[in-house]
């Protein structure tokens, strides 16, 4: 991290600005540079004082939070953390993220002084990382008429392959890209671990349905893994497998491990998966901030499974690929919009692997 950060506070309330200028005023690395009331202010504010950080609120008159971030990551991207009271607001938090934003703090209330405070070390923490990221604009990615065909359904005896996804910053855009354009009758499960706010899987899950051919769930205790299913780790516990007395697997959600950066976690998800599928798995790490995912590709290779990660140029953040290419553990780079095609490819393959 360099010298002193440089963050922008935008938010409708005067009250709000001031306690998140005070709140980050805690950290000797932290200087608020500026405020603005809505999104018109903001964007000129951005201009003229080159931040490092902004903090949003969603709700502002005129020009909101959405408003803002669809101009801003449009012409100069920046990192954005949503700042909200989002009791109400669900559907709005996940558009700021699908628009660019790079993380979400729960804003506990705009009045009360005894609450809004409680937030201060959580917010501190993220402003320091998302100063970290250098956020590029991506290169459009091109359209695709119709989902990827299986070609017919494939099949083998049991379940016994898996395609396991980590995916961080710039995930909620980028598996509206893939999973839409992946056939219902694809024939291997697929497992998602997604960093997103706790209380947003499952509505992220269910909006991801409706635009997918496949099946699209947030993640329960006991759920069987199916071919033309996706399965989102909900945010706050992990994902790991487990094999039932019949032979099939079903997922299996739990707090532990306490200590991993994330919950869920990338890395915990493939060593489950290369635990119990061994060198019949694939792992793909995709955008995101972070080395989460790098440890548990180490463990798919070791089982003879297989890594793909998305290539730098239609990455939001290069940072979890880079990690596991630098480490020596990508068997290929792939773009977005050929990371269905090379999914289907190696399902077909493992599909027809004689053991």
């Amino acid at each position: 991290m360099k010298g002193v950060l440089r963050v922008l506070v935008v938010d409708d309330s005067a009250y709000a600005r001031k306690s998140i200028r005070q709140i980050l005023s805690r950290s000797p690395f932290i200087e608020v540079v500026g405020i603005a009331g809505n999104g018109e202010e903001a964007l000129r504010k951005v201009q003229e004082l080159h931040p490092d950080v902004v903090t949003l609120d969603i709700m502002m008159p005129g020009l909101d939070g959405l408003g803002f971030l669809t101009k801003q990551m449009a012409c100069c991207p920046l990192p954005i953390i949503v700042v909200s009271a989002a009791n109400d607001q669900h559907d709005l938090v996940l558009k700021a993220l699908d628009a660019g934003a790079v993380d979400f703090v729960h804003k506990r209330s705009a009045l009360a002084s005894e609450t809004i405070f409680e937030m201060g070390d959580e917010l501190i923490e993220k402003v320091k990382i998302a100063a970290t990221i250098r956020l590029k604009p991506v290169q459009p990615v091109p359209p695709e008429a119709l989902p990827v065909a299986t070609s017919g359904p494939v099949h083998a005896a049991g379940i016994a392959d898996i395609i396991v996804i980590g995916i961080s910053t710039g995930g909620p855009q980028a598996l509206k890209y893939l999973i839409p354009r992946i056939a219902e009758d694809f024939p291997v499960p697929i497992v998602v671990v997604l960093h997103i706010p706790v209380g947003y899987t499952e509505m992220y899950a269910a909006k991801l349905d409706e635009l997918s051919k496949l099946t699209v769930m947030e993640a329960k205790e006991g759920d069987p893994l199916r071919g033309g299913v996706v399965l989102i780790a909900p945010a706050g516990r992990h994902l790991t497998f487990r094999r039932n007395a019949d032979e099939s697997v079903a997922a299996h959600l739990d707090t532990r491990p306490f200590d991993t950066v994330h919950r869920p976690s990338i890395d915990v998800l493939f060593e489950s998966a290369a635990e119990i599928f061994r060198d019949r798995t694939l792992g793909i790490v995709m955008t995101g901030m972070g080395s989460d995912g790098r440890q548990g590709a180490a463990r798919i290779k070791a089982q003879g499974g297989r890594i793909y990660t998305e290539a730098e140029e239609t990455c939001v953040v290069y940072g979890m690929p880079a990690a596991v290419v630098e480490a020596g553990f990508s068997d290929r780079s792939i773009p977005l919009n050929r990371m269905a095609e090379a999914i289907l490819e190696v399902a077909h393959e493992l599909k027809n692997f004689d053991r």
